[in-house]
């Protein structure tokens, strides 16, 4: 597959995160957007350091002077994390459950097509200590929301009374 078709693939993909982000709802964004951004800059300083010790490297970029894992990180990592929480958070099996899974597809089926189309390749680690490595971050994104992100969100919420203009 050519470079070019690559890179248009990737920004369909984030394009089309963003408009699923959107689908998620305002309420959801503000409750949920803190977890997810901490998740989204972990993942881009852990790409940093994974491609100085060449864990992985990612071969396509859609722009050339900006790291390769920013259009996955500002796309399919930002907006799933969103929906991920908003489906299952409150419910720590289910988290996890879908967090399994999501992380199985995207560490075996996907990476084996990035992989095919020449758009990233794993270097020095293997598949399962990925799939351990996004294990240990859904971990950390669910701890973050639960002990930071739902702070957030209830100094955020005003009093029904207020909002419908009651006094």
């Amino acid at each position: 597959m050519s470079h070019r078709k690559n890179k248009l693939y990737i920004l369909l993909l984030m394009l089309s995160s963003w408009v699923f982000l959107l689908l998620a709802g305002k309420e959801s964004l503000i409750k949920y957007l803190p977890a997810s951004m901490f998740m989204s800059f972990l993942v881009y300083s852990e790409n940093v350091f994974a491609e100085r010790v060449k864990w992985w490297t990612i071969t396509t970029r859609l722009f050339p002077n900006v790291n390769g894992i920013m259009p996955f990180v500002i796309g399919v990592f930002l907006s799933g994390s969103v929906w991920i929480l908003k489906f299952t958070y409150k419910n720590i099996y289910l988290y996890v459950l879908v967090n399994f899974l999501v992380d199985t597809f995207f560490t075996y089926p996907f990476y084996s097509l990035f992989k095919k189309l020449g758009v990233w390749k794993l270097i020095r680690l293997r598949q399962y200590q990925l799939s351990l490595l996004f294990f240990v971050k859904s971990l950390l994104m669910y701890a973050f929301q639960k002990f930071i992100g739902d702070r957030l969100y209830s100094k955020n919420e005003r009093p029904a009374s207020k909002q419908q203009g009651l006094y």
